[in-house]
């Protein structure tokens, strides 16, 4: 349904609607305006299933463009995974690919808890070959389940939405010079399949994150937590590097937010950093 654009207005509506028995499809312009709906999201949606003693199920899905586009500066360009990722009572996902996109949301829409889509405008235009597997009407992608997307042994790299392309990109580069990377698609930020990530780092010994968020407090610092206070930190050679976006209110100017961003080519370099080969 057509709303004015008023996001606390119709985020409202659309939480009322998911604890009266319907499954809607809140829709963000942009995820820095779900900014105006944070008492609905957080409040509402995310702590009302247990404040209600299971009683209010709210079975929603909010979904809509989150991160960097092109140029539309600081209040436009944010990443929400690590904002949302903190939150108890919301699943946060976050997709790469068209496969992502179909499965992630069919999951999301049959999920009984509220779930946050956190989609890539940049990549609504990139074609992508469907499987056999993913045409088909019934498929669905299991929310908190990472995928290999890349087979490697010598280290391990972490991502999710645009940048899971970026480390595809870097390991295809970094394989002519004899550098085997593994490249794990996170799909889901919360809950995280830190299980496939250990039993990476297990294998290859080193461990690279790659996120488009701001480093304090990222998704990638949850992961060197998550490896720190588990078994893969005795395997690690080298300590943890996260690759992420710069620490600063997104500038307007391209050549400036292509230096904010993360880019193959500093991919490249923190792997090579990490295997000590620089």
């Amino acid at each position: 349904m057509d709303t004015p654009i008023s996001e606390m207005g119709f985020a409202g509506i659309a939480v009322g609607a998911a604890m009266a028995g319907l499954r809607p499809i809140c829709e963000f312009m942009t995820f820095n305006f779900s900014m105006q709906a944070i008492d609905q999201v957080i409040n509402s949606a995310a702590k009302t299933y247990y404040m209600s003693a299971g009683l209010v199920p709210v079975p929603i899905v909010f979904r809509g463009p989150n991160g960097a586009s092109a140029g539309v500066a600081a209040q436009h360009s944010q990443c929400f995974a690590a904002w949302y990722g903190h939150c108890p009572g919301l699943k946060v996902v976050s997709p790469w690919n068209a496969e992502d996109a179909k499965g992630l949301m069919k999951a999301a829409i049959r999920d009984d808890n509220p779930v946050v889509v956190l989609e890539n405008e940049l990549m609504y235009g990139v074609p992508f070959e469907l499987s056999e597997e993913a045409q088909s009407k019934d498929f669905v992608i299991p929310i908190g389940k990472a995928k290999i997307e890349r087979q490697g042994s010598q280290i391990t790299l972490v991502s999710h939405s645009r940048s899971v392309g970026h480390c595809i990109e870097a390991a295809s580069v970094l394989a002519k010079e004899g550098i085997d990377c593994e490249v794990i698609n996170l799909r889901t930020i919360r809950p995280m399949d830190i299980e496939t990530i250990e039993a990476s780092v297990v294998k290859t010994n080193h461990l690279v994150t790659v996120e488009g968020g701001w480093p304090q407090f990222g998704v990638g610092a949850e992961i060197c937590a998550k490896i720190m206070e588990g078994p893969a930190f005795n395997y690690l050679d080298s300590p943890v590097f996260r690759v992420t976006g710069a620490d600063v209110p997104m500038p307007y100017a391209k050549i400036l937010e292509d230096n904010c961003t993360p880019q193959v080519k500093d991919i490249i370099f923190a792997v090579k950093k990490t295997l000590n080969v620089i």
